[in-house]
């Protein structure tokens, strides 16, 4: 993904809400998001090349999710998207951070900033050749494709998002103009170079554990999104 908004215990009724656009090559293929037999059932989309993910959701509602990070001297031996697939088998996002810095241990991956959060927690991992583990605070955080997006990118978004003082069905319908906004670069088109947003996705994991996941399965400006899974949150 290129763009990523966390907002982790921002909304009383929902401890994990996000909303993140995906800009990839057209011609690499992909399957919406569905309940997959992994590690720990996930709610997921697949990368069909390489048979990982960019998002997902468990059954222990734990979210996981992968941006690009451009990293000079890292020569990635393993998709990221397996990592992202590794990290959804752990039981909580403390897990996921643990069994995420013992892989970088042992093989190399390209550069990536990785988002982990569950109710109790939540982290922003950036490897670029040396891991950076960041707990973060309660609010909404902006995370895009470092490196390879503008660097205004991520405060053009922040700002142009609604505030987080509504619930959380509120201010996801108010996120979804960001997503499909081409001026503050959350929506790209580059038909030119073979590359832009693929897909949307909105994930709300409420305090009672139900889960929503809605997606477009295309650019958001012009994709209508559809709900995916049992929307009563069975994973």
């Amino acid at each position: 993904m290129c763009t990523l908004i966390l907002a982790w215990r921002a909304f009383a009724d929902a401890p994990v809400v996000v909303a993140a656009n995906r800009d990839e090559a057209v011609d690499r293929p992909s399957t919406p998001p569905r309940v997959r037999d992994w590690e720990r059932p996930a709610l997921a989309p697949l990368d069909e090349r390489a048979g990982g993910t960019w998002m997902g959701v468990t059954d222990t509602r734990l979210f996981v999710g992968v941006t690009n990070r451009r990293a000079e001297g890292v020569s990635g031996e393993r998709s990221r998207g397996l990592l992202v697939r590794d990290a959804l088998g752990a039981e909580s996002a403390t897990a996921a951070r643990d069994r995420v810095r013992a892989e970088l241990d042992a093989r190399e991956y390209d550069g990536f900033n990785l988002v982990l959060a569950d109710a109790d927690d939540a982290y922003r991992l950036s490897w670029d050749g040396t891991l950076t583990a960041e707990r973060l605070d309660p609010g909404v955080h902006v995370v895009v494709n470092t490196g390879y997006a503008p660097p205004e990118r991520a405060p053009a978004v922040r700002d142009a998002l609604p505030a987080a003082g509504r619930d959380a069905d509120d201010w996801l319908e108010g996120v979804k103009t960001v997503l499909r906004d081409h001026d503050v670069g959350a929506c790209v088109h580059h038909e030119d170079r073979g590359f832009g947003t693929r897909s949307s996705s909105l994930v709300r994991i409420s305090d009672g554990g139900d889960v929503r996941f809605d997606y477009a399965d295309g650019p958001p400006c012009r994709t209508e999104y559809a709900p995916v899974g049992d929307r009563n949150g069975h994973i």
